[in-house]
C-alpha cells in the first residue's frame, strides 16, 4: 500500500514528524517497508509562462523563448522541447539551480548563464524527467493554467511530500486505504479523525438499470446508478492525476481514475460500465462451464461455476470482485454510464485471480474483506466527482441487500489478555483502546464484549482483541522483564554433528549450496522418486507446483537445468532441506504431521569436468568413483559400505545404495539415461542423497599409540570370478582367521588379459591385493606370517571360489 504523507494528513493530522508517524505505523502492526520523497532535493526551480516563441537563427530545431518568471523582465532562453508554445505554464530553472543528476551517484547538474548556437539563454525550461518526478522526457512538463508564476515548483507540485509504502499483513484490509490508515493514526495518537461527509446527489431523473442477483453466497450488497449526458474525454484533474500518481497508478481516463480514487481513497473497489453496451439488465451469477469473457487487461478467459460473474442478457461482463470486461469498458464515445458497488463475499473471490495468473486491487481487497456497510455513500462520492468532472445527471439510486455478515461478539477476558501480553492492562485501559479504535463493547465481569464493526473482518476470536490492545497501548510499553531460569546454551555431544558443520564439509568439498521450494512438479515425484501418489497440496503458488517432494534430486536437476541454460559448464550443488512421505504410523511433532514424515536429506550433484581448467592434468568428466570419494570424505571417521542397486531416479548399473553400520542411509549413482534424454542434459550428472540425521551422528576419535612393532606386508595374486566384487573380497578377508594379525587389506591392480591364458579362463580376472598385518605385542615371525596369509588365502577359496595365481 502506497500513499502520500499529505494526503493522509487531510484525514488525520498528528503532531509527529515524518519518522515519527512511520514509526508509530510499524509500531503498530502497519509496517512502513519504505520512506521515499516525491522528488529529489533541488532549488530555484519556479513556475515560468513562455511569452513568446522565435526559430533560432542558427537552429532548426532550437527556439528563443521569452520567458515571465515573476521578476521585473522576461529571460531568454533557448529551448528544444517539441511541445513549447506561447502561453503554456512550465517549471523554470533559473541561473545557479542545481537540478538532480541524470544518474544515480552523479553530481548536480547546475544551470549557468551560456550560450547555444550563439544566443544567449538565462536559464533551462524543464522536463519531468529533468526534475526526476517521471520517466516522461516527451517534451516540457506543462503546468496548470492558474500556477502562480514565479512561485517554487516545490510548493506548487507539493514535492516535499514523502511516500508510504506499507507492507501489510493480510489480517489488516481495513487499511487498504488512506482514510483506513487515518483512521488507525487517529486511534494511535488521539488526533481527531475528519470523517467524510457523502451528500445524496439529487436525481435528474428515473432511469434504473435492472439487475438480479441469482447468487446470495457470492455477492450480499448490490448498489448502483445510472449517470447520464458525461463527457468521458474531460481532463482529469491535475491533483487526482497527482495522488494517482503518488499511490502508484497510472492516470487512464477520467471515468477509470475517478474509480480508481476512490478505491485507493476509502479501500472501495467500484466498477463503471457503459450503459449503451448493456443488452437489457444485468445478472449477479457463478459461472458456467464454456462462458468466456474479454478481460480489460486484453486477455480472454474460460470462466465456471467456481468462479462469480456478472453478465447481462447475452453475454458475460465482469468478472465479479475481480475485473469488468472489455464489452462494456468506458471510452471516448461513452455518453451514459452505471456505476456499481458491491459486496462480494470474501470466500467466493479468494484465489479466484491465481486461476487465471493475473491479480488486481480490486481482487487483493474483496478477498480480504470490504466495508459492506457503504457502498450506498461511496457511489454518492464517485457521482459527485464524475458530475464535477464530466458533468452528466446522476439517477436514483438502487441497493439490493440479501445478506451481510453477521459480526459475533467476541469476548476477551481482562486478566489473560494481561497474562499474554506479558503486563498488567486494566479493563479501563481495555475499554479506552476499544473506542479509540471505533468497537463497540460493553463491559462484563472482568472481561470486554466487542462488537466488531463492519468494517472489520479480523476480529473473530479473543486473541484479535487481545492484539488490538497492546499494538494501541505500543509494545514499547512492554517492560524488559529477564527469564525466570538461566538461559544455557545446549552444547552438542561430540558424537554429533549440527547442519551447519555438513553445510561446511559440502563447501569443503566444493560444492554450492541451494535452497529449493519443497513444492514441485508433479512429474518429477513419478521420475526421480518413483512415487505415483505425492501428497498434494491443496492452494498451490502456481499450477505446475502442485506436489510435496519426497527426494532432493529431482530439485537438483532443475538447479542444474538452470545453470546449463546459462552456460555453466562445471556444476556443484548441494541441499539440506527436508522431504515428505507418507507415513500413518507419525503423529503430531515439531518437524511432522499426523500422517506425513518429514526427515531431513542431504542431497548433491556434480555435472561437468571433475577439476576447473588447469594445465597440470588433462580434462576429464566428473565420474561415480570422483563423487563417492566426496560421500565418503563427508562421513569420515565412519566408513560406508556401497551395495549395488536399483533406484528409479539412477542408472541401473552405475547406481549404489550407501549402508552405514548395517542401516541404508542413502543412494548414490549416475542418472538414469532416460531422465538425462527427457530432461534435456548433455551428460548424465552424479547425484546422491543421504540422511542428514543419520550422517550427523558421527565417531569421536579414539586415541591409539603409534605402533612399537614394524608391520609386515604381503601382496596375493589371486584368480576369481568376475562376479566377485571388490566388497565381497574384503568381507572375506576380514572373516578369516588370521589370528588378528591382518590390519588392512587393499586392492590395488586388476588384470584381464586380452586373450585367454591357461591361468585365467574366460568369466575371470586376476587382482592383486596388499595385506599388511601386525603384531602389537610382538615381533613377527615368517612361521606367523605365511600362517595368516594361508588363512586368508583358504577363506577366499572356500567362500568366493578364488585361487593363487601362479
Amino acid at each position: 500500500m502506497q500513499f502520500p504523507e499529505s494526503w493522509l494528513r487531510e484525514f488525520c493530522n498528528p503532531p509527529l514528524s515524518t519518522a515519527e508517524l512511520a514509526e508509530t505505523l510499524t509500531m503498530a502492526g502497519l509496517e512502513v517497508e519504505e520512506l521515499r520523497p516525491v522528488a529529489p532535493p533541488f532549488d530555484k526551480v519556479v513556475v515560468a509562462e513562455v511569452l513568446s516563441i522565435e526559430k533560432h537563427p542558427n537552429a532548426d530545431r532550437l527556439n528563443v523563448c521569452r520567458v515571465d518568471v515573476g521578476t521585473e523582465a522576461p529571460l531568454s532562453i533557448v529551448c528544444g522541447a517539441p511541445n513549447v508554445r506561447a502561453g503554456i505554464k512550465v517549471p523554470c530553472a533559473l541561473v545557479g539551480a542545481e537540478l538532480p543528476p541524470a544518474e544515480a551517484g552523479g553530481a548536480p547538474f547546475q544551470i549557468k548563464l551560456g550560450k547555444l548556437r550563439g544566443v544567449e539563454s538565462q536559464g533551462m525550461l524543464c522536463s519531468a524527467r529533468e526534475l526526476k518526478l517521471s520517466e516522461d522526457h516527451g517534451g516540457l512538463l506543462i503546468l496548470a493554467d492558474d500556477a502562480p508564476v514565479g512561485a517554487s515548483i516545490r510548493s506548487h507540485l507539493q514535492l516535499d511530500d514523502t511516500l508510504f509504502t506499507l507492507k501489510l499483513t493480510p489480517n489488516l484490509a481495513h487499511c487498504l486505504s488512506v482514510y483506513g490508515i487515518a483512521r488507525e493514526v487517529s486511534a494511535l495518537t488521539g488526533t481527531p479523525l475528519k470523517k467524510p461527509v457523502f451528500p445524496p446527489v439529487p436525481a435528474v431523473h428515473d432511469a434504473k438499470l435492472s439487475v438480479r442477483i441469482e447468487a446470495p453466497d457470492l455477492c450480499g450488497r448490490f448498489s448502483g446508478r445510472i449517470v447520464r449526458g458525461v463527457n468521458p474525454q474531460a481532463a482529469t484533474p491535475a491533483w487526482m492525476v497527482e495522488r494517482l500518481a503518488r499511490c502508484g497508478q497510472r492516470a487512464v481516463s477520467a471515468l477509470v481514475d475517478i474509480s480508481n480514487y476512490v478505491m485507493f481513497e476509502f479501500g472501495r473497489p467500484s466498477h463503471i460500465f457503459d450503459l449503451d453496451k448493456i443488452h437489457g439488465g444485468l445478472q449477479v451469477r457463478w459461472g458456467r462451464p464454456g462462458e468466456k469473457l474479454e478481460l480489460l487487461n486484453g486477455s480472454t478467459i474460460e470462466v465456471d461455476a467456481a468462479v462469480g460473474v456478472i453478465v447481462d442478457d447475452l453475454q458475460v461482463e465482469s468478472l465479479a470482485g475481480i475485473m469488468g470486461g472489455q464489452a462494456t469498458a468506458v471510452s471516448d464515445d461513452t455518453r451514459n454510464v452505471y456505476v456499481e458497488a458491491a459486496f462480494w463475499w470474501p470466500q467466493s473471490v479468494a484465489g479466484r485471480s491465481r486461476r487465471y495468473n493475473f491479480s488486481t486491487d480490486a481482487g487483493h481487497r474483496f478477498e480480504r474483506g470490504v466495508d459492506p456497510a457503504q457502498t450506498v455513500e461511496h457511489i454518492e462520492r464517485i457521482t459527485q466527482l464524475i458530475l464535477d468532472v464530466c458533468g452528466g445527471e446522476a439517477g436514483p439510486m438502487d441497493d439490493q441487500t440479501l445478506g451481510l455478515p453477521e459480526r459475533a461478539p467476541v469476548s476477551m477476558r481482562v486478566d489473560r489478555a494481561s497474562r499474554v501480553i506479558g503486563m498488567p492492562v486494566s479493563q479501563e485501559q481495555c475499554i479506552g483502546v476499544f473506542r479509540r479504535l471505533g468497537l463497540d463493547c460493553r463491559e462484563d465481569a472482568g472481561s470486554v464484549i466487542v462488537a466488531p464493526p463492519s468494517w472489520r473482518f479480523d476480529l473473530q476470536i479473543e486473541e484479535d482483541l487481545i492484539e488490538e490492545v497492546i499494538r494501541v497501548v505500543g509494545y514499547s510499553m512492554l517492560p524488559d522483564t529477564p527469564p525466570r531460569a538461566p538461559v544455557t546454551p545446549r552444547v552438542l555431544s561430540e558424537s554429533r554433528r549440527g547442519l551447519h558443520t555438513l553445510r561446511h564439509a559440502m563447501a569443503g568439498l566444493d560444492y554450492q549450496e541451494t535452497v529449493n521450494f519443497s513444492f514441485v512438479e508433479e512429474r518429477w515425484e513419478c521420475d526421480f522418486a518413483g512415487n505415483a501418489t505425492p501428497i498434494r497440496l491443496l492452494n498451490p503458488i502456481a499450477v505446475p507446483l502442485a506436489v510435496m517432494r519426497s527426494g532432493l534430486i529431482g530439485s537438483l536437476v532443475n538447479v542444474l537445468r538452470f545453470n546449463l541454460a546459462r552456460k555453466a559448464a562445471r556444476v556443484r550443488v548441494f541441499e539440506v532441506g527436508r522431504v515428505f512421505l507418507r507415513d500413518p504410523a507419525v503423529g503430531d511433532s515439531d518437524s511432522s504431521v499426523a500422517g506425513v514424515d518429514q526427515p531431513l536429506r542431504l542431497g548433491g550433484l556434480a555435472y561437468g569436468p571433475n577439476d576447473e581448467l588447469q594445465w597440470g592434468s588433462a580434462e576429464r568428466s566428473v565420474d561415480f568413483f570422483d563423487v563417492k570419494g566426496d560421500v565418503e570424505a563427508l562421513l569420515v571417521p565412519s566408513r560406508p559400505r556401497f551395495v549395488a542397486a536399483e533406484h528409479p531416479a539412477l542408472h541401473p548399473g552405475r547406481s549404489a545404495r550407501i549402508e552405514l553400520d548395517g542401516r541404508a542411509i542413502g543412494w548414490i549413482g549416475e542418472l538414469h539415461p532416460r531422465w538425462r534424454q527427457a530432461y534435456e542434459l548433455p551428460q548424465a550428472p552424479i547425484v546422491f542423497e543421504l540422511d542428514a540425521q543419520a550422517i550427523a551422528e558421527s565417531r569421536v576419535p579414539v586415541y591409539a599409540p603409534i605402533p612399537k612393532q614394524q608391520a609386515a606386508v604381503r601382496d596375493i595374486a589371486l584368480i576369481v570370478g568376475d562376479a566377485v566384487t571388490h566388497d565381497a573380497l574384503m568381507q572375506s578377508i576380514a572373516t578369516a582367521p588370521s589370528g588378528g594379525v591382518v590390519r588392512s587389506a587393499r586392492l590395488f591392480d586388476v588384470y584381464r588379459p586380452k586373450t585367454l591364458t591357461a591361468d585365467v579362463a574366460a568369466g575371470e580376472r586376476s587382482v592383486a591385493i596388499r595385506l599388511e598385518l601386525l603384531d602389537e605385542l610382538g615381533t613377527l615371525t615368517d612361521e606367523r606370517i605365511d600362517a595368516a596369509v594361508q588363512s586368508v588365502l583358504d577363506t577366499l577359496s572356500a567362500q568366493l571360489g578364488a585361487r593363487l595365481r601362479a
